[in-house]
């Protein structure tokens, strides 16, 4: 495929997710015209936090090099409930820097993850819904993010877009249950680079790949499971109904937030993402496939809830 049907390709795409994405809207904001008391159907929240780690060493046997993190997290949410139409969105925000010794500024933490769901009750905790989820990173990714040589990810490569038709279970604020058999799957990679070269499950020299089939997404979470320690995992599953629906796709992270007072707290995360259709290439040049892919974070720092 030439570089000007790829990108007639990605715009039609793109258009089309602009239309569905309006549409979702088009019911909600018919709603808030026929309501004079529109504020008083809207609830937002959330939280901020910045961590930090260093290291220093001065004449240490042992060697090694001083190094030093930091990492912002932003986790906000924006809920309509009007009747029977409920409307909710939250965004997940993640990025962060590390510098170890004399090597470049490296990121250890990169994410945006938005997410829209409308629904309309059909019957106690349960919504007729439709979803329309983002997921993407904002700044340039390397195999090696010390040496910087070999770029693996870029913003919107990959990017992933879901849309969905579905049931929510949603028995309260703090967890939701949502389950749909008619899911599309775009997997976006807007950089030239890794499109001509088929990452991320792109056919080479394409930009879009395509996949219809079933999804799952989880929300969960509790604050105070024990003292000033708050839990929350979110679980995201998807099966392609035409090319081995048995290897079904997995994102899920789970976080514990432990605070020490109003404005400092502790944060562990943990995210295991299992892809069939990102192969793992090893140092030299091996594909070995899909593999299970692992992050764990820990940090202490400032925090604002609100």
């Amino acid at each position: 495929m030439t570089h000007t049907k790829c990108k007639t390709k990605l715009n039609e795409k793109l258009q089309i997710t602009a239309i569905l994405f309006l549409s979702m809207l088009m019911p909600t904001t018919w709603a808030q015209q026929q309501n004079n008391d529109t504020l008083k159907t809207w609830k937002g929240g959330g939280s901020m936090s910045l961590n930090f780690s260093q290291v220093s060493l001065t004449n240490w046997a042992g060697g090694g090099n001083n190094s030093v993190a930091g990492t912002f997290l932003f986790k906000g949410f924006l809920n309509h409930k009007n009747g029977k139409l409920a409307w909710d969105n939250t965004l997940d925000l993640g990025y962060g820097l590390s510098k170890q010794g004399d090597y470049k500024l490296a990121k250890s933490e990169d994410k945006i993850q938005l997410a829209t769901k409308l629904g309309y009750e059909a019957g106690k905790h349960w919504y007729y819904s439709a979803l329309v989820d983002l997921k993407t990173q904002l700044a340039i990714g390397y195999k090696d993010p010390l040496i910087q040589s070999v770029k693996v990810s870029d913003f919107m490569a990959p990017g992933y877009v879901q849309f969905s038709l579905g049931m929510d279970y949603k028995p309260s604020d703090n967890f939701s249950l949502y389950l749909s058999p008619i899911t599309s799957k775009l997997t976006v990679v807007a950089e030239d680079s890794l499109a001509d070269v088929g990452a991320f499950g792109v056919d080479p020299g394409d930009k879009v790949r395509s996949e219809y089939g079933a999804s799952l997404k989880l929300l969960a979470k509790k604050n105070e499971v024990l003292q000033n320690v708050n839990v929350y995992t979110r679980l995201d599953m998807f099966s392609n109904y035409s090319e081995n629906p048995e290897n079904i796709d997995v994102d899920w992270e789970f976080g514990l937030e432990m605070k020490v007072n109003k404005y400092l707290n502790a944060i562990f995360t943990t995210n295991l993402v299992y892809d069939d259709d990102v192969h793992y290439i090893n140092d030299s040049r091996v594909d070995q496939g899909p593999k299970t892919q692992v992050k764990q974070m820990f940090g202490a720092g400032l925090s604002y809830s609100f």
